[in-house]
């Protein structure tokens, strides 16, 4: 996958009121979303980069690394809290257009709704492995290759630019993606029959909202411009207690995904629960999926959450959100 730049564009907002298909192809059959196939319509993209719960590179959910120690027992239940934490976003206008770019080429714009600093991410592209450092309110864009495949994604609480170290979104080995809880935009464009395909996803668990809005296309961008999708909008994910990830300083800076947070060939989809027949979440002692798709619906939210995986066709254009509407 080569990314041709050709454009690089920073934006910023006025101020004022105001969801995993990813760099490759999925497997199509059993071998979880780390495992490589053949593109199409039905294809599933590569997660062979995607951490585990120590932080390693993850393969296919039947090969997870072991967790370190012995696992934890799962709970029986979600602990419930007074009130979701719903931090507030940066309001915003309208999002303006996406800035053109050249023939051959895709425009991708990032926008921070948070209210913190975001370096964002883009895999193959002049915003890696550095990122760009996007302040409240603020946005950038850049273009890439019309059949570039990569993910996107947000680092929060760095010590200096995103190439060094983070609280959240921070890099494995050879940065070959973000360990823990870390929310993923996953692409891969021009797959099959000038069709792109591309998600969110939370399999990773989450460290921001997220949400992907596409013009240039044939068809209907999913969401609306404020990350709502059928009726139900991007919200904070409300994290039960067992699966935070906090700092040295006991802040909550993310929530893990059940694997990382309870161990076990369970939650983490191997052994006796490895590949997608098995892997079913609503035989899990508690479906922790849940916890994801009430505040993403629209994301991946485990490795065979395949309705997650939306199609663009058309040339399309990316706008990759940070925080909520």
């Amino acid at each position: 996958m080569v990314a041709a730049v050709a454009a690089v564009a920073v934006i910023v907002w006025p101020s004022g009121p105001e969801r995993s298909p990813g760099a490759n192809e999925r497997s199509a059959v059993g071998a979880g979303p780390s495992a490589a196939s053949s593109n199409g319509p039905g294809s599933e993209l590569d997660r062979s980069a995607r951490p585990s719960p120590t932080g390693e590179a993850q393969s296919t959910p039947g090969k997870l690394p072991k967790p370190a120690g012995n696992a934890a027992a799962a709970p029986r239940g979600i602990t419930k809290k007074a009130a979701p934490r719903k931090p507030t976003a940066t309001t915003a206008p309208p999002p303006a257009a996406m800035p053109a770019a050249p023939a051959g080429q895709r425009s991708i714009t990032l926008v921070n709704r948070t209210q913190q600093v975001v370096w964002a991410v883009v895999t193959d592209s002049p915003a890696y492995p550095g990122g760009r450092r996007l302040q409240p309110g603020q946005s950038t864009s850049l273009t890439v290759g019309n059949s570039w495949g990569g993910r996107i994604w947000g680092r929060t609480g760095c010590a200096g630019d995103a190439s060094g170290s983070c609280l959240t979104g921070d890099c494995t080995t050879g940065c070959g993606g973000p360990t823990t809880p870390t929310t993923l935009g996953e692409f891969t464009l021009n797959s099959f029959d000038g069709m792109d395909f591309y998600d969110v996803s939370m399999v990773d668990g989450s460290n921001l909202p997220m949400y992907i809005n596409v013009s240039h296309s044939t068809g209907s961008d999913p969401l609306t411009a404020d990350g709502c999708y059928k009726g139900a909008c991007t919200q904070p994910v409300d994290c039960p207690a067992a699966m935070e990830a906090r700092n040295d300083d006991g802040q909550v800076i993310g929530c893990k995904p059940p694997c990382a947070a309870f161990g076990g060939d369970t939650y983490c989809c191997r052994g006796a629960w490895a590949g997608r027949e098995n892997c079913v979440p609503s035989k899990w002692p508690v479906d922790y999926t849940q916890v994801f798709k009430k505040a993403e619906p629209y994301a991946y939210s485990y490795a065979f959450d395949d309705s997650a995986t939306m199609a663009c066709k058309g040339g399309c254009y990316y706008r990759v959100t940070f925080g909520t509407s």
